[in-house]
């Protein structure tokens, strides 16, 4: 079946996609798909419906509309009454841009597409979501040079294409002659990993077959692919606004910490420290609970940088001593960070203390806390008994008075093993998932 521009089946209409083409917008680009042309603007105002007040959420929606010339007879201008063609577009390129956001990265601010097609040939709703995504790219990296944001708030890259049968042959983005002639037509949203973010199917002139409906999704998989790569292209530099690597501030400035929380979380996030990030004030640990001062130096840290922070609060429970030093861990021995004088004063409100009543648990408490205050809060544990000699020349703090169940001292075991086990790890392992998250 020869196409009207002799196409082959699988073939997208020739795509440009030229960004910056309305220069007074936050973000703009015109999208050309074959004879479909369509203005795509991404215009930010810095606050949300009234819907969204108070939550620490952005928003993102869209407008879509035809201009009176955009086909071969004048349509009408939208008066009071929108043309409903126009509102179910529009809600479907809100919709499908809204899964591109993680709109906690967004602050209180609203970004609206608005999607002006000036020449319509078919295609126009998918044109209009594939370039209504370059253009919220570009107000995206505005927002990040005019230092209202630290990060992107963009996860997943978004396109869209369409696909049919037309004369029994599955083809992919189809023109106007081809879609007012399908037997099914079809319209495909996906992300970068190949997940459908709206997927609309109608068999128009017949029903269509399992066999059919794989074809037809293979057409629109592969066209996706290219669109992404378009994108991109179009975007250049910029493209780094498409889901990066998240930055993870460490709420401390205990090397001994950092290096454990760092080599936990590995490369999924870029782990950098107070220090790193700009933070020098001093945090007043005053929580009554692990988790209270966990959370005071996460929420401080995030407030103050701008990038998502993990704060931990860890120490010492003695069942013997009723749970001390618990928070006063540091300075149970009346000043911050005197390990010995702190050891000293353990062993000696520990010395009637027989051997069967010397069980323990170091505590870990951690706090993520975004950029808009949204806080979890996870307790990892690991239990042992408290020494009544020092063993072992590693670790820090209480380590060379806390046995574990292995028998080694923290201070004997290899870095490694106190890794997989400890009260941190323990936290960290209940904490990841909050991390996979960002």
């Amino acid at each position: 079946m020869p196409r009207p521009d002799n196409r082959k089946p699988n073939e997208l209409r020739p795509c440009e996609i030229t960004p910056d083409f309305v220069r007074t917008a936050d973000g703009s680009c015109l999208i050309r798909c074959g004879g479909t042309r369509v203005i795509c603007t991404a215009s930010v105002e810095e606050s949300v419906p009234p819907f969204l007040k108070g939550k620490n959420l952005g928003w993102l929606t869209a407008e879509y509309s035809m201009l009176p010339a955009s086909t071969g007879r004048r349509k009408a201008r939208d008066g009071v009454k929108k043309d409903g063609r126009g509102v179910e577009i529009s809600r479907l390129i809100g919709r499908a841009l809204r899964q591109a956001v993680d709109r906690r990265f967004l602050g209180e601010r609203t970004i609206t597409i608005d999607c002006d097609v000036l020449e319509a040939d078919g295609g126009t709703r998918t044109a209009s979501i594939t370039g209504g995504f370059v253009a919220l790219c570009c107000a995206v990296d505005k927002l990040i040079q005019q230092g209202k944001l630290k990060e992107s708030p963009i996860v997943h890259q978004i396109a869209a294409v369409s696909a049919g049968i037309v004369e029994d042959v599955p083809c992919l983005d189809l023109c106007y002659l081809e879609d007012s002639a399908a037997q099914t037509d079809m319209n495909f949203v996906m992300d970068e990993t190949g997940a459908f973010v709206e997927l609309q199917g109608t068999g128009e002139g017949r029903a269509f077959s399992r066999a059919e409906l794989n074809a037809i999704l293979a057409l629109g998989e592969k066209g996706i692919q290219e669109l992404h790569e378009l994108q991109r292209k179009a975007l250049g530099q910029r493209a780094e606004v498409i889901a990066p690597k998240r930055t993870l501030v460490i709420a401390s400035n205990n090397a001994h910490k950092i290096q454990e929380i760092t080599e936990m979380v590995g490369d999924r996030l870029r782990v950098i420290s107070m220090g790193e990030a700009g933070f020098t004030g001093d945090i007043d640990e005053n929580g009554e609970t692990f988790e209270d001062n966990a959370i005071i130096k996460a929420r401080a840290v995030a407030k103050a940088t701008g990038f998502c922070a993990l704060g931990d609060d860890s120490g010492l429970s003695v069942d013997a001593l009723d749970g001390a030093p618990g928070v006063h861990s540091a300075r149970y021995c009346g000043h911050h960070g005197d390990d010995k004088a702190n050891n000293d004063l353990l062993i000696a409100n520990m010395a009637d203390v027989p051997a069967e009543d010397r069980t323990a648990e170091f505590v870990c408490a951690m706090a993520l806390s975004l950029p808009n205050g949204e806080v979890k809060t996870v307790r990892g544990a690991c239990p042992g008994v408290i020494t009544f000699t020092p063993r072992g020349n590693g670790g820090f703090g209480y380590d060379p008075y806390f046995e574990y169940l292995s028998g080694e001292t923290f201070a004997e075991m290899a870095q490694e093993e106190k890794n997989r086990i400890s009260h941190r790890a323990n936290a960290m392992q209940l904490m990841i998932p909050y991390l996979e998250e960002l």
